[in-house]
C-alpha cells in the first residue's frame, strides 16, 4: 500500500479553497483500500508566519473541526497534529545537518523575499527573514519522511520543496544507509484551484477568501462580491473567462457544469448566476455545516481525536527515530 501525506498549515480560518483544493480530494482518497492516509494540522509551520498564539490556536480548532465535519474517518487515516509527533522536530535537525545551505539558498520563497527587500532598498538582502522561514523546506521533508510517504500531493508552487526532499533523503541514504523512500509529487493538473473574489487565487495572504463555515446569509452576501465584467442581462457571456463559472463547476457534477454554461450562452444575469452558485454551494456544505457548530462546542472531542492519531502516528515515529538516531551514531554505549 502506498502512503500519501498531506497537511494544513493552521495560521487561519478554512475557505473554500481548502476544501476543493486539498480536504475534498484527500478524505476521497482515504476511502480506498490502496491508500494509508495522512492527514496532519501543521502547527509548528504556521510559527514560521504567525507569531499571534491565539490565532493559531484557533485556527488549530478550526482545521481540525473541518477535517472531522467532511467526514474524516479516523479509523481508517491518521489524523494528528503536527507537534505531537515530537519525532518529527527531532528527525528535522538530523536532515539539517545534512542539509547544504546552497540549496536552501535556492528555494523560490527565500529568493523572493530576499528580492523584495534588495527592490526596497534595504542593505541587507535577508532583513526580517527569519532561520524558521529559510529552513522550512527541511521541516516540510521531516514530515514527509517521517513516515515515508510515497505520494505527497501539492500545488504547483510546491514541486520544488518535494525535490529538495528527494535531494536531502538520498543525501542521508548515502552517507547513513537505506531508510527513506523517495516522495513522489503529485500535483494534479484537473484539480480545481479557485479564484477568490478578486480572481487572483483564493488565499489568505491575499484576503479574498470565501470562509467555508460561514452561516447562509453570509456565505450569499460573500458570494455575491465574486468580481464579473459589466455584461447585461441577456448577452451572452463567456463561462471561460468568469469567476462565477469557475468556482460552480468546483461543486458540479458535469451535467449541471453543461447546464450552467448554456444559461451563460443564453445570457444569464450575473445577480442569478451568483445565486445559483451560492444554491449549490450551500445545498453541500449545510449538513457538514451543522456537524463543524457541534464540534466547535465540544472542543474535547476534537482534542480527543488529535491524540488518539497521535498515539498511532507514534507508533510508527518512535522505533523509526531509534533506528535513524543509531544510524548516525546516536546510540546507547556499548
Amino acid at each position: 500500500m502506498k502512503t500519501v501525506l498531506t497537511g494544513i498549515t493552521t495560521t487561519g480560518s478554512p475557505h473554500l479553497g481548502n476544501y476543493v483544493g486539498a480536504i475534498k480530494p484527500a478524505i476521497a482518497k482515504s476511502q480506498s483500500k490502496d491508500f494509508n492516509s495522512y492527514f496532519f494540522l501543521a502547527d509548528l509551520h504556521a510559527l514560521i508566519k504567525c507569531w499571534e498564539p491565539e490565532k493559531i490556536a484557533q485556527s488549530t480548532k478550526e482545521i481540525a473541526a473541518t477535517w472531522l465535519a467532511l467526514g474524516l474517518d479516523t479509523e481508517k487515516a491518521m489524523f494528528y497534529r503536527q507537534s505531537d509527533i515530537q519525532e518529527i522536530p527531532e528527525l528535522t535537525w538530523l536532515l539539517t545537518c545534512m542539509c547544504s545551505k546552497g540549496l536552501m539558498n535556492r528555494s523560490h520563497a527565500y529568493k523572493a523575499l530576499a528580492a523584495e527587500n534588495i527592490e526596497s532598498g534595504a542593505k541587507d538582502p535577508d532583513k526580517g527573514i527569519t532561520m524558521g522561514l529559510f529552513s522550512y523546506p527541511v521541516l516540510m521533508t521531516a514530515d514527509i519522511l517521517m513516515f515515508n510517504a510515497n505520494e505527497v500531493p501539492v500545488g504547483k508552487d510546491q514541486t520544488q520543496h518535494l525535490e529538495m526532499a528527494r535531494d536531502i533523503a538520498a543525501r542521508f541514504n548515502h552517507h547513513f544507509g537505506n531508510h527513506f523512500d523517495m516522495p513522489q509529487t503529485i500535483v494534479a493538473e484537473d484539480q480545481a484551484v479557485l479564484p477568490g473574489l478578486d480572481g487572483r487565487k483564493m488565499s489568505k495572504s491575499y484576503n479574498n477568501t470565501i470562509p467555508l463555515w460561514l452561516p447562509e446569509k453570509k456565505l450569499r452576501k460573500h458570494i455575491m462580491k465574486i468580481k464579473t465584467n459589466l455584461l447585461e442581462p441577456g448577452e451572452p457571456k463567456d463561462p471561460d473567462d468568469s469567476f462565477v463559472f469557475d468556482i460552480y463547476k468546483a461543486f458540479a457534477t458535469k451535467e449541471q457544469t453543461q447546464i450552467f454554461k448554456q444559461a451563460f450562452a443564453d445570457g444569464i444575469a450575473w445577480g442569478a448566476a451568483k445565486q445559483e452558485l451560492f444554491e449549490l454551494i450551500n445545498k453541500e456544505l449545510s449538513a457538514p455545516r451543522e456537524k463543524y457548530n457541534e464540534l466547535m462546542q465540544q472542543p474535547e472531542l476534537i482534542e480527543q481525536e488529535l491524540l488518539k492519531g497521535a498515539v498511532k502516528a507514534r507508533e510508527f515515529s518512535v522505533p523509526f527515530m531509534q533506528e535513524l538516531k543509531k544510524s548516525v551514531g546516536i546510540r546507547p554505549i556499548s
